[in-house]
């Protein structure tokens, strides 16, 4: 792309587009992408970056992977989108019984969406209806954990943390629910009981009025990226089953390998009700999303010839189930468990000096996740500028600079991302 080019494409970007989180009026810097391939990013000056975003943790076979290329092609050819409503295509029954498959029992309904936002609606929504259905009217609110995230649109907000979760301007104009502490058990130190007495209390005392508990198993992303032991999420389930609640389980960050574990929930070998997947579901080609359920549920939910009430426009689009399809059965084929403990212990490794910087209060590994904490926010704008100076695309949040790369990165190009981290700390540290 010729110079001025790039700068009229910069500018009308500056000027008109609306970035995710960020200001119109002193916008952060949009760095223009002209092409991907593997982990590289290639900008439109011919500059390269190592991404190690997985852009937002969906590109876990990196860009342009020739196997999902060849599925999309091939699906565009014959189907590339039809109505879900009385109609079906063998895309979506074949990712539909893939996930039965790969996922635990008893969860066996699928129920297709357009994003990870619009699941965890879909979600809450099952939870409402099964009580509704149930002639539980009263059984309408949620318990969850502070530090939590769920997503952008509104229901989804109402259950993220009210501070950390980016949407106080918005508190009141949501229902007021439940917020138990965030765990503060990490999963490599022993279970400490008292950590889970204040949840068990808010659920027992509110019982009657809650028809589900929400969170996200074992990782907690956008909230704060932080980790907690696996028996906290025992207790959680034991809880629930005692006081007939049902347990939603947010896996949209953490489905599909990202902890190591293909599903975050293994880790504590228990099962939710209802089950929320997105993001790597189709590898970051396209938009897909699903929300899985127990029959107990859809049954629920359809006594007396009750209907679940939703239905996106672009339900189970052939593309994206087609993408999504040809991703699982990547993963599954690869050695990916190899491939996230490898990463996993060479963040453990090359993250390690953060540990010694004035500016840093944690550094914390899990899977193909690596996370150094700051006392203090960082700038966007300038720590951005200098890891693309430095060939890598980190995008930080607030106190966080944490790397979350495709499975598929080989050691070079992590030693690059790692190097870059230790460097902006460091900087952050003077």
């Amino acid at each position: 792309m010729e110079q001025q080019q790039l700068e009229e494409l910069i500018n009308f970007d500056r000027k008109h587009i609306w970035h995710p989180y960020t200001s119109m009026s002193s916008p952060d810097p949009a760095f223009p992408v002209a092409a991907a391939s593997g982990c590289t990013l290639t900008l439109c000056n011919g500059k390269k970056l190592i991404d190690g975003m997985a852009s937002w943790w969906c590109m876990i076979h990196g860009y342009s992977h020739p196997v999902i290329n060849e599925a999309l092609k091939k699906q565009l050819e014959i189907l590339p989108h039809v109505m879900f409503g009385g109609l079906t295509h063998e895309p979506a029954v074949n990712l539909a019984e893939k996930l039965i498959d790969i996922t635990p029992e008893p969860l066996e309904k699928v129920f297709f969406a357009d994003s990870g936002s619009v699941a965890v609606e879909v979600a809450m929504k099952m939870a409402l209806q099964y009580s509704h259905a149930r002639g539980e009217v009263e059984r309408n609110r949620f318990l969850t954990v502070r530090s939590g995230y769920h997503g952008d649109t509104f229901h989804a907000m109402s259950v993220c943390d009210p501070v950390t979760g980016m949407h106080q301007i918005f508190r009141k104009n949501l229902p007021q629910y439940l917020f138990a502490p965030a765990p503060e058990a990490p999963p490599e130190i022993a279970f400490n009981p008292d950590s889970i007495r204040e949840f068990t209390r808010l659920a027992k005392e509110n019982s009657a009025s809650l028809t589900a508990v929400i969170l996200e198993p074992i990782v907690q992303g956008a909230g704060g990226m932080r980790f907690y032991h696996p028996e906290y999420l025992q207790r959680v389930r034991e809880v629930c089953d005692r006081l007939g609640l049902l347990l939603i389980l947010d896996e949209i960050a953490t489905g599909f390998g990202r902890s190591g574990k293909l599903f975050a929930s293994e880790y504590a070998g228990i099962t939710a009700d209802i089950l929320c997947l997105g993001k790597a579901l189709t590898g970051g080609y396209m938009s897909l999303a699903a929300t899985l359920a127990t029959r107990k549920i859809a049954e629920g939910i359809g006594k007396d010839g009750g209907v679940f009430m939703h239905g996106p426009t672009f339900m189970a689009n052939p593309l994206a189930c087609a993408t999504a399809n040809a991703s699982i059965d990547l993963l599954l084929t690869s050695p990916w468990q190899q491939n996230v403990g490898r990463i996993e212990s060479q963040l453990k490794q090359e993250l390690a000096p953060c540990r010694e910087m004035a500016a840093v209060r944690e550094v914390r590994v899990i899977g193909a996740i690596g996370v150094v904490e700051l006392h203090k926010p960082v700038l966007l704008p300038e720590i951005s500028r200098l890891f693309v100076e430095l060939g890598v695309w980190v995008r930080p949040f607030g106190r966080l600079i944490y790397l979350m790369p495709p499975f598929v990165i080989n050691p070079e190009e992590l030693s690059r991302l790692t190097a870059a981290v230790c460097t902006a700390v460091e900087r952050e540290s003077e």
